[in-house]
This record gives structure tokens, C-alpha cells and sequence, in this order.
């Protein structure tokens, strides 16, 4: 490939509750709501009718929600998976804007919030009304200096990994931290 994505368009998940992500994402999150499309489409070889809604990010990206007209459709679309933080959408943020979002959902009386310090990043995750964990994360200023070392080094660490060696190679942390 000779060129990247330029950034990313945006992302997609079927809803039950289309109301309740609307005021999760743009009420209490604060991303905007900036296209709601109402259609149908011959999908998987039948007609079917969709409402598919777009929160603004800030690169011109968005999130976006699939909420189907016929419970047969959302029976069939909306993914029953165990809802884990190891499934979730992370999205970059100031320090700012990540202490905003954290009164945010405070205020909200959302309690399933948990904060992460990575070290070369910190992490606020709060789950949506669909189940999903989105996390809210914003680098350590020192963290961009090993980019590039870092990227040097990605298929070394990973072959290192996979051969059985799990030692930490999170300089950000000390080892107690990391156990």
C-alpha cells in the first residue's frame, strides 16, 4: 500500500436503543450528533429498513449506530458478546477534555467508570447503553519521544512475546506496577 488511511471515517455498531446512545454520546459525552440517515437496502438478500446515526469526533471521524426498523433484523445484527474491557473503542483526548469527561459521567450517575494509568498513557473507561466500553485516553507528553523506537523495535517484542518471553517492556512503569 502506498499511502495510509488518511484518517478514520468512521466506525459502526447496531443499537437496540437509539435514544439512549443519542443522550449517552451527545448528551453526557458531548459529541455532536451530525447525520442521521433513515433507509432501506437489500441486505443478505432482503429488504431492510435502518436508521444509522453519526457522533462527530474530532478529525471529521464519527461513531456511528445502525438502530433496524424490524426486531427480526436487530435480533439477527446486534452482536450478543460478553461485554469485557478488552473489546472497547478508544478515543484520544486532551487532559482536558478527559477531566471534562469524567465529571461528565459522574454527573451522569454512571458508576462503571474505572481510570487506568498505563504510564505512557492514561485511560478513563465508562461502558455506553449498548454494553460497549469506550475509552477516553490521553498520552503521556513523554511518550511520543520513543515512537519511533518503538515502532523499530514492534515485530522484535511481538516474536519475543509470542516465543514465551511475557517480560514488561513498559519502561513507564516499574515492575510492581506492571504485575
Amino acid at each position: 500500500m502506498s499511502r495510509l488511511p488518511n484518517r478514520l471515517h468512521h466506525t459502526a455498531y447496531v443499537t437496540k436503543d437509539m435514544e439512549a446512545t443519542r443522550h449517552f454520546y451527545e448528551d453526557i459525552l458531548g459529541l455532536p450528533l451530525v447525520a442521521t440517515w433513515c433507509e432501506s437496502d437489500m441486505l443478505f438478500g432482503k429488504m431492510r429498513t435502518y436508521c444509522h446515526c453519526f457522533f462527530g469526533i474530532g478529525d471529521g471521524g464519527a461513531l456511528a449506530f445502525f438502530q433496524f426498523a424490524n426486531k427480526e433484523d436487530e435480533e439477527l445484527f446486534v452482536p450478543d458478546i460478553p461485554q469485557t474491557p478488552f473489546v472497547h473503542l478508544a478515543l484520544d483526548v486532551d487532559k482536558e477534555t478527559q477531566v471534562e469527561l469524567e465529571r461528565r459521567i459522574k454527573d451522569a450517575g454512571l458508576d462503571a467508570t474505572y481510570v487506568l494509568e498505563h504510564g505512557y498513557c492514561r485511560s478513563v473507561y465508562v461502558v455506553d447503553p449498548n454494553g460497549m466500553t469506550v475509552e477516553f485516553t490521553h498520552d503521556d507528553p513523554r511518550a511520543a519521544a520513543g515512537d519511533a523506537a518503538r515502532k523499530a523495535k514492534a515485530h522484535d517484542e511481538l516474536k519475543r512475546w509470542l516465543a514465551g518471553d511475557y517480560t514488561s517492556n513498559n519502561d513507564f512503569r516499574s515492575e510492581e506496577e506492571a504485575a
